[in-house]
């Protein structure tokens, strides 16, 4: 049976998921031997306006670089789960900033909520790094790539100087997603 994982990160530009889909895709592509894909779309604003990244993993052939049926979605805005909540499969999980999103629809999927932003300013001291603590969670509930591979991605990605505090929001994520992983 074959693997594929399609994963969208949403919220708004500035937020920092289109190079959190830049490093999962890298961690499953150049560290882990799978196929991947990363794409990106957001408004004309720089920051501010409605951004997701998309990335799909996979063991074999992708044909078409679009996620379409969303195994994942993180949403750090309710903009951005309203936008795209209808991409996520039944049974997928919808990840969500518990501090932004305030609404959540009805659906048969798996609802983490999680404060990102408030965590990564209140226990690292830098919002800027709540794209990397979520991807942490990610990665630890999804398995769809190596946690070691995703930090190695992290740290060829990050800029020069911020590497020890990415790992330190990487990290915090992957305990955020053992403690989520461990309440299902």
């Amino acid at each position: 049976m074959s693997f594929r994982y399609e994963i969208r990160l949403s919220g708004e530009g500035g937020q920092g998921l289109v190079l959190a889909g830049k490093i999962l895709a890298e961690a499953a592509a150049i560290y882990d031997d799978h196929n991947a894909t990363q794409s990106q779309s957001y408004g004309p604003e720089a920051r501010g306006g409605a951004s997701k990244s998309d990335v799909i993993i996979s063991d074999g052939e992708i044909d078409y670089p679009k996620a379409e049926h969303i195994d994942l979605l993180l949403a750090l805005t309710q903009e951005a789960l309203d936008k795209y909540v209808s991409d996520l499969q039944p049974g997928g999980t919808l990840v969500v900033d518990s501090d932004a999103v305030e609404r959540l629809p009805e659906g048969k999927w798996r609802v983490v909520r999680h404060p990102f932003v408030r965590t990564a300013r209140e226990q690292l001291g830098k919002a800027v790094v709540a794209n990397i603590v979520a991807l942490g969670l990610i990665v630890r509930l999804s398995r769809a790539v190596n946690e070691d591979s995703a930090e190695q991605a992290i740290l060829a990605r990050v800029p020069k100087g911020t590497e020890d505090l990415n790992r330190r929001a990487y990290r915090l994520g992957l305990d955020l997603g053992g403690e989520a992983a461990a309440a299902r």
